[in-house]
């Protein structure tokens, strides 16, 4: 009667064992549902990044194309002359507007005004947002996020500085799945208004 219930039942070592081989299935379960979601969380980060970066790309393309004059550049901000909304041949702060990278151009955004004004901007008057030269002709300045993370900007000019500038370029880098990744962004001025710009650059009063 007592060996019959030993030999129905389980011994310590093989219930050892089973302990162990359950253990590792489970270890081994846990590490790939981890990974997934790792890779999961990865992906979701890499798509997320190219949306960003697809979506810079057109809008500041399509910004520069449509542009009259790139009014002003630095080591990390441009300002174009988007449009003559008004048709007066006259820059108006409505009708400006800066890809700005930051200080340490480590961004993309774009900024705009609000045309609280219209009074004539001379070019020469165009400067660096931070110094808040826009404020004598708006009260408002508001922007969107292009690129909210990314590194080394660079703004590129052809075939000279603003405003004789007819082809822009505007490179970054962003890290995807622990990569650097460069992008670049060209355009070529379509409506580029040198017609308008005597030979100091300044705008004239009409077409001749």
């Amino acid at each position: 009667m007592r060996t019959a219930r030993y030999q129905n039942g389980f011994t310590l070592i093989e219930l050892l064992l089973a302990l162990v081989i359950t253990g590792i299935i489970t270890s081994a379960v846990a590490t790939l549902a981890y990974a997934m979601n790792s890779a999961g969380v990865a992906t979701d980060d890499t798509s997320r990044k190219q949306a960003q970066v697809r979506f810079a790309t057109l809008r500041i393309s399509d910004l520069i194309r449509q542009c009259k004059l790139v009014c002003y550049a630095s080591a990390n901000e441009m300002a174009v002359w988007t449009a003559d909304g008004n048709a007066d041949g006259k820059i108006n702060i409505g009708e400006l507007a800066y890809v700005e990278a930051g200080s340490t151009r480590n961004r993309l955004r774009l900024y705009t005004f609000a045309p609280t004004s219209s009074a004539a901007i001379n070019l020469g008057s165009i400067g660096a947002l931070a110094t808040n030269w826009w404020s004598a002709y708006s009260s408002q300045m508001s922007y969107k996020s292009l690129v909210p993370t990314c590194s080394n900007v660079q703004f590129g000019f052809v075939p000279g500085l603003p405003p004789q500038s007819r082809f822009v370029t505007i490179s970054f880098d962003v890290i995807e799945n622990d990569s650097t990744c460069r992008y670049q962004v060209n355009a070529t001025l379509r409506g580029w208004a040198g017609n308008l710009l005597d030979a100091s650059n300044n705008i004239v009063s009409d077409d001749d």
